[in-house]
């Protein structure tokens, strides 16, 4: 059969769109890997609107749950498959997962983005052995130890409040001079005794044995190296758009992220001989040479007639070029792209 929609992802965006999919009786194929995105990972989270405090994991199972119970029989749930490909067919696209195909009409890429991998001498010999990436799963392991966090948003500031409830010690090392975190949070985790940030530093070198022992940084201002004695490292820097499916059916930007039109979040098809072609492509996917995302979605405005009108695929959350990533815009961006689906596909 040919679905009226292809939702790929299992976090925020891919869920209301879901939900919003089977109330407006859009017959939905849903393709996750797994629920709940990044915050899967987050202890506490405070700013999911109408739930003053929830966990991240606690989270993903209510997604999962108010999917369950407004899917039916309209949206039909893979869960546990990976989205491999999708390619552009007379009638729509199809949708690789594993041994699977699927075909649709529409298309909405939700499929957020991983972590980013600390890329230094000894971290990949000392991942799992000190050099961790999910504080609320490994945190607790590190009781009492001295540990580093790297990277100075919001996620890394999360992540040593969580490791403040048990470690000896937490020093926090950013790359930039300020921090991008939100104020509030900021302020709040600095203020714990055990708690210290160094900032303008560049990783150098992850040391140890059989586990980590140390992690070695410069100081950008000085130009001195610190050798840094702690257990664990705990690394927030950043995310890579899981969007390499993707990479020969819609436009990206240098880091893989789908170029959206923030107005509708209708993505750009690629022109055939681009599906088509084996060019290059970087580690998320992308093209090694495209337009700047400024140029990109201005084109994207600008082409009310073209390509971008009559492609048939959306992107919504972290795997887009939108300024901002939260929660609450990745589901508020779905719930416009599903909007503009269902006008799409009635309009027609």
């Amino acid at each position: 059969m040919t679905y009226d929609l292809a939702i790929i992802g299992g976090g925020p965006a891919a869920v209301a769109a879901g939900v919003y999919a089977s109330r407006k009786r859009l017959k939905t194929i849903f393709i996750t890997k797994e629920w709940g995105g990044q915050s899967t990972v987050s202890e506490d989270i405070q700013n999911w609107i109408g739930t003053p405090s929830i966990s991240g994991a606690k989270l993903a199972s209510s997604l999962k749950e108010h999917l369950r119970v407004y899917a039916g029989d309209i949206v039909d749930v893979r869960e546990g498959q990976l989205v491999e490909n999708v390619e552009k067919t007379p009638e729509g696209f199809k949708v690789t997962a594993g041994s699977e195909s699927y075909l649709a009409k529409t298309v909405l890429i939700a499929s957020g983005s991983s972590r980013r991998k600390l890329n230094v001498p000894g971290a990949e010999q000392y991942d799992n052995r000190g050099v961790v990436y999910c504080a609320s799963c490994d945190g607790p392991l590190f009781a009492d130890m001295d540990v580093a966090v790297i990277g100075g948003g919001n996620a890394g500031f999360e992540t040593a409040a969580q490791l403040l409830a048990y470690c000896k010690s937490v020093v926090l090392l950013h790359k930039n001079d300020e921090f991008k975190a939100d104020p509030v949070t900021v302020k709040k985790v600095l203020s714990n005794p055990k708690m210290h940030a160094v900032l303008n530093t560049e990783i150098l070198e992850v040391k140890g044995s059989q586990f980590v022992e140390a992690i070695v940084y410069k100081e950008k201002e000085t130009g001195n190296k610190v050798e840094l004695p702690v257990s664990g490292i705990f690394v927030e820097v950043g995310s890579v758009p899981a969007t390499g499916y993707a990479s020969k059916l819609v436009e990206l930007d240098k880091i893989g992220q789908v170029i959206v039109d923030p107005r509708t979040q209708r993505a750009r098809l690629l022109p055939p001989s681009e599906m088509a072609s084996d060019a290059r492509r970087g580690e998320s996917g992308a093209r090694d040479v495209v337009d700047t995302t400024a140029s990109a979605t201005q084109r994207l405005r600008n082409d009310a007639d073209g390509v971008i009108s009559d492609g048939g695929v959306w992107a919504a959350g972290d795997c887009t070029n939108g300024l901002y990533h939260q929660n609450n815009i990745a589901a508020g961006d779905a719930v416009k792209a599903l909007e503009d689906i269902y006008m799409w596909l009635h309009g027609k």
